[in-house]
């Protein structure tokens, strides 16, 4: 995707912890919303286009994302290679994280920083899958204010520590 001029608005007010989780509620949405649209058949890579570009900063800056599932290509620095992971591409370790019949994503958040213009969180998030069970999820995402909207340019998740 290619880059254009951003527009980081300094804001009136410093951005919230409602912002912050708002977004984060956001982004839990969608990832389900991608799965039920691969469920029921329907254009999940369109849904999953529109989820990393309405709630990414690419094509604004610089974006940061280690995902949960990723170990060959560990960091998805492009549009593509962020929808290659959520929805999966033949040749490639990526089997699609969000078409795994997700159903729920629930947020424990330790930590929200903010300020004028960008925001942090960490924490752990839960994925309901389709038989009820949650997967722990370990999070920290970093925001910035672009057009008065937060987008993420930090994402980093990991599956929890477990002794050998």
């Amino acid at each position: 995707m290619k880059k254009r001029p951003h527009t980081v608005l300094a804001a009136r007010q410093p951005i919230s912890e409602q912002m912050v989780i708002d977004a984060q509620t956001a982004w839990g949405d969608g990832i389900v919303a991608i799965a039920k649209a691969h469920a029921d058949g329907g254009d999940f890579t369109a849904r999953a286009m529109e989820h990393i570009s309405d709630l990414y900063a690419y094509g604004e800056t610089h974006v940061m994302f280690k995902p949960t599932l990723a170990s060959e290509n560990q960091f998805r620095g492009t549009f593509d290679e962020a929808l290659s992971y959520f929805v999966g591409k033949d040749g490639t370790e990526d089997n699609g994280f969000a078409i795994s019949g997700w159903t729920n994503v629930r947020w424990e958040r330790n930590g929200i920083y903010t300020n004028d213009v960008s925001a942090m969180a960490m924490g752990n998030y839960y994925f309901t899958g389709p038989d009820g069970d949650e997967t722990k999820v370990e999070y920290s995402f970093g925001y910035i204010l672009v057009d008065g909207g937060l987008k993420i340019n930090l994402h980093h998740s990991s599956l929890p520590y477990s002794p050998e």
